[in-house]
């Protein structure tokens, strides 16, 4: 016959294991909410950042801005091609690249 504190134990052990299952949960779930607003944040209030996100294929090392106005960002580039002059325009939910151009040096 189990004595009360043998079934007990059994008892607090699921109990405890859900516990730091949750807690992983909830931990990991806020990440990626965090991650998800940073992200916003970059396509929507940042656009010399959104640069790096929305040229990949440019491999970006360095970003200078030319003229920023609340609808359009004129930026200077420097890619593995060499410098690039970009624009960028403010959609309606976010930032989007209108005109990409190699510059001659």
């Amino acid at each position: 016959m189990p004595t009360e504190s043998h079934s007990a134990l059994r008892f607090v052990k699921p109990v405890g294991w859900a516990i730091v299952v949750s807690i992983v949960i909830v931990v990991t779930a806020s990440g990626l909410a965090r991650a998800t607003l940073n992200l916003d944040a970059a396509l929507i209030e940042k656009p010399h950042i959104a640069i790096y996100l929305l040229l990949p294929e440019e491999e970006i090392t360095n970003v200078e801005v030319l003229k920023e106005t609340e609808d359009q960002g004129e930026y200077l580039i420097d890619t593995k091609e060499g410098k690039k002059f970009v624009v960028m325009k403010r959609g309606e939910t976010e930032w989007y690249v209108s005109l990409v151009e190699r510059l001659h040096e």
